[in-house]
């Protein structure tokens, strides 16, 4: 079985750049407010999701494993 991410967008930092839409549209939309969402809560693990993640300039984007822990932002 592959390995799942929950992502989470924080909408109160979001600045709707769409970077992380045009990196995977698949997997991001611009909702109703021009902010980022997710389209499914969970995906599976891929680097194209965390490079997505990764592009966020206002670092809104987080992805964990099931457990809760943290992929993006790394835990410090």
């Amino acid at each position: 079985m592959a390995e799942r991410w929950q992502i989470e967008v924080d909408q109160g930092r979001c600045i709707g750049s769409g970077l992380c839409v045009g990196e995977t549209p698949d997997v991001f939309r611009l909702g109703a407010t021009r902010r980022s969402e997710p389209i499914e809560a969970e995906v599976d693990a891929c680097e194209r999701v965390l490079d997505a993640a990764e592009s966020c300039p206002v670092e809104a984007v987080s992805l964990r494993l099931g457990s809760g822990e943290p992929v993006f932002p790394p835990a410090d």
